[in-house]
């Protein structure tokens, strides 16, 4: 049994109010992966509105839910959050990369992850009615900083 459980198995939220509050930083990507046809419908829009401003805006909101979605990530205080959006019509894909700043007693990279799968999700939603073979890839952490395990920087 792991240190994180009970004694009766049970499932808990680690303790994390010793801790002292520290400033966190981390950064997520995933891509869309389409067709250019598709890419270039969501970058001129579509009768849904502007994809690509609708996506930044649920990235935000999913780095807001993530506690609830979650169950064992705390509620925290995020003091920013980016979520950035490169089209590659050429490509046929979408990056998705985000950043969350936060000061409390523990890390923002789920919020990270969240927000890059929830606007990733947020351009499927728009991409599958161009090409039904959409899809995310890639989900990964880019970096962190900040908290006692110290920096960290994915490689290529």
């Amino acid at each position: 049994m792991s240190d994180q459980a009970g004694a009766d198995g049970v499932t808990r939220i680690v303790e994390v109010g010793a801790k002292p509050d520290t400033e966190r930083i981390a950064t997520a990507e995933c891509w869309v992966t389409t067709t250019s046809d598709a890419v270039g419908h969501l970058v001129v829009g579509t009768k849904k509105g502007d994809p690509i401003q609708t996506a930044k805006i649920a990235g935000v909101a999913g780095v807001k839910q993530t506690p609830a979605l979650l169950p064992h990530c705390h509620p925290i205080r995020v003091t920013g959050a980016d979520v950035v959006i490169e089209p590659d019509e050429r490509a046929g894909r979408l990056r998705v990369e985000t950043t969350v700043r936060a000061t409390d007693r523990t890390g923002v990279e789920m919020e990270a992850l969240t927000a890059a799968a929830v606007a990733a999700l947020s351009l499927y939603d728009t991409a599958k009615a161009f090409d039904r073979g959409a899809r995310i890839d890639g989900l990964r952490l880019l970096a962190k900083s900040g908290g006692k395990s110290g920096d960290y920087v994915a490689g290529r």
